[in-house]
């Protein structure tokens, strides 16, 4: 593979990388809370900028099938099933928004973003925040999509009374998917797409009478293809909506091995619509087969990040979790999926492999660098793939990963000096070389590099 960087042609700006403090940030404290704050969100750590916030929809003990302590979430608002009221209780959910207040404080976020799985257990048509009890069934009924408008934005006025500078809010979580029914394992809501638009068009309109600085931001559609192009076409032909909707959201779930896929949603949807700022905004290996100390997570992660910018258009990304539960098989190893991973209470809590993919690009690639197409497409069957971005301070930065064998990369440049950061099995961000330009460089098998420029 040869990198053309005397021709590369300038494409969007990036907007930053992030995560989400669901579904462990409520137990997270302590002397816990105050390390991984910091491998998270400082400038010594990955440095992220974005933070997603979930808003809980709360459960009833008497009506919440959901088991998993790690799933449930402690709503704002609480509603007495037999007085037929509710009322805010903003001490609730207090672990989770230190968490969150302990990251704002190291100064590196720019960007909060509330988003719902679901409604308020009470707005639902079940009293439950898990789905409608049957697949691919709206659980908020018509009559209370207005009170979960004024529910959100009521909590979005409390954030920012607090001084959180909240700039987005995110309604729906994966519209399309069937939540619900007879299993259920988080929150979750269907909704066809009338039933969305309608639901965000209240939204706007909220947002607008209140005079909120905050923006919708969304539907997080659960993947490229599928309704994704369906609900932007629809919310776009809302004039209300679009005059506060300046981000269309979504997941890149479903198309790990399929770079096409990404390049024909850039080209297909991206590109048509360039008034809008398109976001990557949640990924996790689905299903996930590699442990928590197998380094092809961190390939695999760090291939997904880089096509889903570069070849799908994306200005910003961010992975799922955080951390994830410690989650043993039968083998002995860890498959939780979270760039972190820690037990029920955080007393055992350890770094995953796929941290480092997301560290490769947060640390030397920030916020406002611009990204380059260099004319190159994955080789080797998409085991080899190179990024590159051209950072606010003039560096050039290529993040190249290598899943397969040992290999040569060529750069055409006009640089006088380079460093490479490498990561693999055993070694971790480590600088291997810095010193005069190389137009050329080995990589080694099943590794993680960048290359710094200048």
């Amino acid at each position: 593979m040869k990198l053309n960087y005397k021709n590369a042609v300038k494409m969007q700006t990036l907007k930053g990388f992030g995560t989400s403090s669901c579904w462990w940030s409520q137990y997270c404290k302590g002397k816990a809370a105050e390390q991984i704050a910091g491998l998270l969100y400082s400038k010594d750590g990955l440095g992220l900028n974005i933070y997603r916030y979930n808003v809980g929809g709360g459960y009833d003990e008497n009506n919440f099938r959901v088991t998993n302590p790690w799933r449930r979430s402690e709503s704002l608002y609480e509603f007495d099933r037999e007085k037929e009221t509710g009322e805010y209780n903003f001490s609730n959910d207090k672990t989770a928004r230190d968490f969150m207040k302990r990251c704002l404080d190291m100064g590196c976020i720019d960007t909060v973003i509330l988003f719902c799985n679901s409604p308020h257990w009470a707005h639902t048509s079940t009293g439950q925040a898990s789905g409608s009890l049957m697949y691919h069934t709206c659980n908020l009924p018509k009559m209370n999509y207005r009170k979960f408008a004024e529910y959100l934005l009521d909590i979005t006025e409390f954030f920012l009374r607090e001084g959180i500078d909240v700039k987005y809010i995110s309604p729906i979580n994966e519209p399309q998917w069937k939540w619900g029914g007879s299993y259920v394992w988080q929150e979750g809501c269907h909704y066809e797409t009338e039933e969305l638009c309608e639901v965000y068009h209240i939204f706007a309109e909220e947002i607008i009478r209140r005079n909120l600085p905050v923006r919708l931001y969304g539907p997080e559609s659960g993947e490229m293809g599928g309704l994704t192009a369906e609900y932007l076409e629809a919310l776009k032909k809302d004039e209300t909506v679009m005059k506060v909707m300046p981000v269309f959201a979504y997941h890149s779930y479903h198309d790990d091995d399929n770079f096409e896929n990404r390049i024909k949603f850039k080209n297909e949807t991206v590109l048509k619509n360039p008034e809008l700022r398109f976001d990557m905004s949640e990924w996790c290996e689905l299903p996930n087969k590699s442990h928590t100390e197998d380094f092809r997570a961190a390939l695999i992660t760090a291939r997904i990040i880089g096509q889903d910018i570069i070849y799908a258009g994306a200005q910003s990304w961010t992975a799922w979790v955080a951390v994830n539960q410690i989650n043993i098989k039968d083998d002995g190893f860890d498959y939780g999926d979270g760039m972190l991973s820690a037990n029920n209470d955080f007393s055992v809590w350890k770094i995953a492999k796929r941290y480092y993919a997301m560290a490769h690009f947060s640390k030397f690639i920030p916020v406002g660098s611009v990204c380059l197409d260099t004319g190159n497409l994955p080789e080797n069957g998409n085991k080899l793939n190179a990024f590159s971005f051209l950072t606010p301070e003039g560096r050039t930065v290529c993040v190249i990963v290598n899943e397969g064998e040992k290999t040569e990369l060529r750069f055409d440049g006009d640089f006088r000096k380079m460093t490479v950061v490498s990561s693999d099995t055993h070694k971790q961000l480590r600088e291997i070389y810095s010193g005069e330009y190389k137009n050329g460089l080995e990589i080694s098998e099943r590794t993680l590099l960048t290359v710094i420029f200048e």
